[in-house]
């Protein structure tokens, strides 16, 4: 198997980690230690996770932390909701968010389809 830095999913996570920090710099400043830190640590978990998860020696600890990177992509998703509800930002300004975390999460499932298939 090719490297983590040469998997499509995990430079598209890379690429979501930039929007969501480019994002986060326009919420209020008080939210520093809360929505902002929030978001900023479950995008960065994502492509640490897909990372970790290739480090391993077995598709089930692959499959896991495949597993975990969902997770936070679902998490980023919801954070974004708020981020609209609370008037940080609009829904047509993270449109593109939405689609790109979808397309990482259909990415994530394909790769974990493509370990469960090797146990």
């Amino acid at each position: 198997m090719k490297s983590y830095k040469e998997l499509d999913v995990w430079n598209k996570c890379r690429e979501l980690v930039v929007d969501i920090y480019q994002l986060t710099n326009t919420f209020p400043s008080e939210e520093k230690f809360g929505l902002i830190n929030q978001m900023r640590r479950a995008s960065v978990s994502v492509v640490s996770n897909i990372a970790e998860g290739h480090g391993r020696n077995y598709a089930k600890e692959t499959i896991q932390f495949l597993h975990i990177s969902k997770g936070s992509l679902y998490e980023i998703e919801t954070q974004l909701y708020v981020s609209i509800d609370l008037k940080f930002t609009t829904e047509e300004n993270c449109k593109e968010l939405f689609s790109k975390i979808n397309d990482c999460i259909r990415m994530t499932v394909g790769l974990i389809k493509y370990f469960e298939k090797l146990l």
